[in-house]
């Protein structure tokens, strides 16, 4: 715990500095750490690599990042920017709207694989103004839909904890799958015979695996995505239906 009137540690919580460098702004930098993040991965994320990117000194980007955690907030709140949540409307469009935005969430993560790995070393991105206003709009889904601010919060949270715990394994798949340099399609199939061998001695494991066999695995990996939404949103419903009756 931070000792009694220290300042907590975070982007969000230290006045930003008026005068910046016209060369290299806090908003350039961050547009650079997204670029680096998207093409070379969380690894090699560094203020020295960013900095060699920008063409300018580590000491350079520390005028306007105190350090790599507070970049870590920035981008990831930059990335939240990208997210769609559609006002809210009445109660019949709630359900349309959060899976709208559900699907914005796993989109998002999906393009920026990186940022799942993030979240939980993100510190308190969640002050970022990208991030205040997603929550903000998507409380007022919830709220449209029937639920008390108190338990819109926790609807919200509840779907997009599905969101994430789905899409960080798919990403983490994604990321390997890219590593191997072949299309999905060409890498499952590479991976066939040792699939059939796995699953010989298990009758509903491999006629889940022959099911699949001629299908399009990112349309296999939509459906998925959408069942379990579809679900969470029923389990919702269901709960708006008993504290309306």
């Amino acid at each position: 715990m931070p000792a009694p009137g220290k300042p907590i540690p975070s982007v969000w919580t230290r006045p930003r500095k008026q005068k910046e460098q016209p060369a290299l702004s806090r908003e350039r930098i961050v547009a650079e750490a997204v670029a680096l993040l998207d093409a070379e991965g969380i690894d090699n994320l560094s203020m020295r690599s960013l900095g060699t990117r920008l063409g300018a000194g580590a000491t350079s980007l520390y005028r306007h990042v105190a350090n790599k955690d507070e970049l870590i907030e920035l981008v990831v709140d930059e990335v939240y920017g990208e997210l769609e949540v559609p006002a809210a409307g009445g109660p019949e469009e709630w359900r349309a709207a959060a899976a709208r935005t559900a699907h914005s969430v796993r989109a998002m993560a999906l393009r920026h694989p990186w940022v799942v790995s993030l979240l939980g070393q993100a510190g308190l991105a969640y002050l970022g103004p990208n991030m205040m206003r997603l929550s903000e709009r998507m409380l007022a889904v919830f709220e449209a839909a029937g639920f008390d601010l108190a338990e819109a919060d926790q609807a919200m949270s509840t779907m997009l904890s599905y969101v994430i715990g789905l899409v960080t394994s798919e990403a983490a798949y994604l990321s390997v799958l890219a590593r191997s340099g072949q299309s999905e399609k060409e890498w499952l199939e590479s991976l066939r015979p040792a699939a059939e061998e796995a699953t010989k001695d298990y009758t509903r494991v491999s006629e889940g695996y022959d099911a699949h066999r001629d299908r399009d695995p990112a349309e296999i990996r939509e459906e998925t995505f959408v069942y379990g939404l579809d679900r969470v949103l029923d389990g919702l419903e269901v709960r708006l239906r008993s504290t309306n009756t």
